[in-house]
């Protein structure tokens, strides 16, 4: 390790480049390599094992390419692959690698943002049938009450870039009264997929005022910067040239064309392979 590392993202398609966007704005100087398994994607829809394999083949690329931390910036590989990675693969064969999700780092902080103990989580089904936020928040907060709703045409719609046109609102206002049927006390709704941050400026029209709507980008580049403070052999190994590089196992020119709405500026991706 000699400071010439990259910190590893991976997302199955575009949604993590949200993530990465916050990450680079609250810490531009590191270098970064960025992969979206895209000719796989979507995961939501795959078995427990399929993610975990994808999910692992992925992790060990970015490894290969010199990242010993990868961020799964993708709720539903987090969800079911990352307990596998950290507790079989990593301890025998990537003792000096270190890969970290989503869930936990907002779970931790979700008590922060209700007051009556009542959150919403919208995502994938994926997501939420593993019913990783509940169990990860209920270790943080026993006294918060989860109720979920999975959002299965929220993805489609982003990825298709229809989210701001008016044909979305009825899939967008669906979602959200199917939550608040489930109480009308939640005041704390946790966007669980990172496509969702895109829908944020209809999200805010939809939802009552007094719900705080909480995306994840800013929370995990906050949790990534503390994480480093307190590595301070693994944050010195990092490069700091401010390098961004992105891959994709799907098509880059299709990846590019699509990428810069998630990421906010234009990207030129290569193919993995």
């Amino acid at each position: 390790m000699n400071g010439d590392l990259s910190i590893g993202i991976f997302d199955s398609g575009y949604g993590g480049l949200t993530v990465f966007k916050a990450i680079v704005e609250k810490l531009p100087n590191y270098n970064y390599i960025y992969l979206g398994d895209n000719a796989r994607a979507p995961y939501g829809d795959h078995s427990f094992d399929t993610i975990y394999r994808y999910t692992l083949e992925c992790v060990e690329w970015l490894f290969n390419k010199g990242c010993p931390l990868v961020i799964l910036a993708c709720n539903t590989a987090s969800a079911k692959a990352l307990r596998n990675i950290q507790q079989l693969d990593l301890p025998g064969r990537y003792p000096n690698n270190r890969v970290l999700g989503v869930i936990r780092p907002t779970a931790e902080i979700v008590g922060d943002f209700t007051r009556s103990k009542k959150v919403g989580v919208m995502g994938t089904r994926g997501t939420i049938n593993s019913e990783s936020y509940k169990m990860e928040i209920k270790k943080f907060y026993p006294e918060i009450e989860v109720f979920q709703q999975s959002c299965p045409m929220w993805v489609p719609l982003v990825e298709n870039n229809e989210h701001l046109s008016t044909g979305a609102d009825y899939f967008l206002k669906k979602y959200c009264d199917d939550l608040l049927g489930q109480s009308p006390e939640i005041d704390c709704i946790l966007l669980a997929c990172t496509h969702y941050p895109l829908l944020l400026p209809k999200l805010k029209k939809i939802l009552p005022k007094h719900i705080n709507i909480l995306s994840q980008g800013e929370i995990i580049a906050k949790s990534l910067a503390n994480y480093l403070g307190r590595h301070a052999s693994l944050e010195q190994a990092i490069g700091k040239n401010g390098f961004k590089s992105f891959y994709t196992s799907g098509d880059p020119q299709v990846f590019n064309e699509h990428a810069s709405v998630f990421f906010g500026e234009k990207i030129e991706a290569y193919s993995m392979y």
